[in-house]
């Protein structure tokens, strides 16, 4: 897979497009601890059966990161990566804390945003959400990758899922860079101040709201309060998983289907 580079005055921006649909569908993957760049041909695999109708486009952060660095700063860098790739209107799909960054794009910029998909999201971040954060950016600034990956993974896990992964994560953690580290602290960060739940109700076009009731790291009912903002434009849907965990864009068998049928 080709990763490209756009360029805007004050910071570039990696991505890679797959497919050859004549509509453009954007996807803003959720917190990692590496770049998602480097799991382009996996996510290529995973979304196939979207690119008969979407050239799809997946941005990953920007390059260079400032030491502090919000949910609103990545929303509005990530738009102008968008604008800057060519892109003028799109389907976007945001899993987690790229959902948080979907609801400022679709709000601040309803020009870009035909239909919006927003996968694990939440309308703001409470106390609890905080500790888990709090945890992750101590294991990375400890340095301890194996235990971070660990912990993010039995986080956002079914707990039969995270068994049959616990080796894998094992070994993706010895790949793990001490820049890798320093940049995931920055963008953990940047969720402890986020908070939509007014900028939700400023979005008009048809959303999908999908969350899991087992959700660990946001809860079982912030999808619900997500979609509770959302539902007065017309199109707009609620599915709830059960047991998929927060991690549903990845375990749960229909996913991909479930937003292809709701995009066309």
């Amino acid at each position: 897979m080709k990763i490209e580079t756009v360029k805007t005055e004050s910071f570039s921006m990696d991505f890679f497009r797959f497919g050859y649909g004549k509509r453009q569908l954007v996807i803003l993957p959720g917190l990692s601890v590496q770049s998602v760049m480097l799991s382009a041909d996996a996510i290529e695999k995973a979304y196939n059966s979207l690119t008969n109708d979407f050239t799809v486009f997946v941005f990953d952060r920007r390059s260079e990161l400032p030491s502090n660095y919000s949910i609103d700063d990545m929303a509005q860098d990530t738009a102008q990566a968008i604008i800057a790739a060519g892109i003028d209107r799109a389907c976007i799909f945001g899993a987690s804390q790229g959902a948080m960054m979907a609801v400022k794009i679709a709000a601040r910029y309803p020009q870009l945003a035909e239909k919006l998909v927003l996968a694990s999201a939440t309308d703001r971040i409470t106390q609890a959400d905080c500790e888990t954060f709090e945890t992750w950016i101590e294991l990375a600034k400890a340095g301890k990758a194996e235990r971070l990956y660990l912990s993010f993974g039995e986080a956002i896990y079914p707990p039969d899922v995270f068994d049959a992964s616990r080796s894998l994560l094992i070994e993706d953690a010895g790949s793990v860079t001490g820049s890798d580290l320093r940049r995931f602290v920055i963008l953990a960060g940047a969720a402890f101040d986020f908070d939509a739940a007014e900028e939700l109700e400023d979005i008009t076009c048809p959303a999908l709201v999908i969350g899991d009731t087992k959700d660990r790291i946001f809860g079982e009912n912030a999808a619900e309060a997500v979609y509770d903002r959302l539902k007065k434009n017309p199109g707009t849907q609620l599915h709830l998983y059960n047991g998929c965990g927060h991690a549903l864009y990845d375990t749960a068998p229909d996913f991909k289907e479930r937003i292809l049928q709701f995009l066309i």
